[in-house]
């Protein structure tokens, strides 16, 4: 792989899930990714996951999920020596992110202004819930408090459900994918204008700026985005479809994809009935066309219909769970998933996701496998120009 940011030192002080996804973005295109944590415990997410056995080994499954590729350093930022360790860190350093609640830093004296004097060139990446100052500045943020304050919560199920949270944490990665694309932005800038910067990502503003149309219909038109469960507001046929063996998304929303549709399933005359024949019909209709659809689609599998509307242009997929996604060709030919035998303190192969695109360099992935907590720590104290009787110091008093 060519590694597109080979040379950048990023220092991850962040915990859970919306930095640590955000710095993993940018382990997978070969930053140096050192993940700065606590002794003793470090990232919380370590003692998160499914299994409780690697959650008691501070190698949670939610931690392995997000921190391949990363070196583990700890550092304790309450003790004078370690803050200095610190201090030393950020010399060397390009990026410095953290989650925090806002003025954490600050109050260990450790924050942008104080560390773009020994780094002018510093791009800092604070992420937090909703941002640096405001109302909501101080408060805890988690996935679903941003879901349910975002509106995300108001469009997801359907009238009997909704406001429904998505299944996934949503806001934390729609937070640490913000904040990974705002950190290469602030880098190209420093790479033609030698400045630093400051950068304030909320997991809200993040959330609300990834819904689309849910926001710009009521900004635009005045139109308040309600939940519809598995249909599309903006056509139909355009939603989930009962067939003979399992669920099918169907999105017919052109003109000549619906005719098609209506050809492919044996219903022609479909597509001259008064109730459907046009666009703004068929949405006012679409329970009545849902039912008429699904008898006809009750003669074959959602495999068997994907393939064949596909074929003739008829945009449609199967409605799958999390293994049948993973074990489809077309994840496995493109080899999303990573795999290491080889994890210190993990009797088990871990697999992991790269990154959602490739490149024609080679393709973004982790460099190596999870770390234990502080697995890396004497030799970065070695990099940075501690001796072995320095090191031994700083491990007793517990600063390193």
């Amino acid at each position: 792989m060519d590694r597109l940011l080979e040379g950048i030192r990023v220092l991850d002080l962040t915990n859970v899930l919306a930095g640590p996804f955000g710095a993993y973005q940018l382990a997978l295109l070969g930053a140096d990714v050192i993940k700065v944590e606590a002794p003793g415990c470090g990232d919380l997410a370590r003692q998160l996951g499914a299994d409780a056995d690697l959650n008691r080994k501070l190698m949670g499954a939610s931690f392995l999920a997000q921190n391949a590729g990363k070196r583990s350093v700890t550092v304790n930022l309450k003790s004078e020596a370690g803050r200095q360790v610190f201090l030393r860190l950020v010399g060397s350093a390009d990026v410095v992110m953290e989650n925090f609640r806002p003025g954490v830093m600050a109050r260990l004296n450790l924050g942008y202004d104080t560390l773009r004097q020994i780094r002018p060139g510093l791009v800092y990446c604070a992420i937090s819930g909703f941002g640096q100052d405001g109302p909501l500045k101080d408060n805890p943020a988690y996935d679903q408090i941003v879901q349910g304050l975002s509106g995300v919560m108001s469009v997801t199920g359907d009238a009997n459900t909704a406001p429904l949270r998505v299944g996934y944490p949503v806001a934390d990665t729609t937070g640490g994918m913000t904040a990974a694309f705002a950190l290469v932005a602030a880098l190209l800038k420093r790479e033609r204008t030698g400045q630093g910067e400051f950068i304030d990502v909320s997991m809200l503003e993040s959330t609300v700026a990834a819904m689309g149309w849910a926001v710009s219909n009521w900004l635009v038109a005045g139109v308040r985005a309600l939940p519809m469960g598995n249909e599309n507001m903006t056509a139909s046929p355009s939603g989930a479809f009962a067939t003979a063996d399992g669920l099918l998304n169907i999105a017919a929303n052109e003109q000549g994809q619906f005719e098609s549709l209506c050809d492919l399933v044996g219903r022609p005359d479909l597509k001259t009935d008064p109730r459907f024949a046009e666009r703004e019909e068929r949405k006012r209709r679409r329970a009545e066309l849902k039912g008429e659809l699904e008898a006809a689609l009750a003669g074959r599998s959602a495999k068997e219909w994907a393939a064949l509307f596909n074929r003739h242009g008829v945009p449609a997929g199967e409605v799958l769970d999390v293994p049948a996604m993973l074990a489809h060709p077309q994840i496995t030919e493109r080899r999303l998933v990573r795999a290491f035998d080889d994890v210190p303190g993990v009797d088990r192969e871990v697999s992991v996701l790269r990154a959602g695109f490739r490149l024609a360099s080679g393709d973004p992935e982790p460099a190596f496998a999870p770390r234990p907590l502080g697995a890396d720590t004497n030799e970065l104290l070695a990099e940075l120009g501690y001796g072995a009787a320095e090191i031994d110091a700083l491990r007793r008093e517990g600063a390193a």
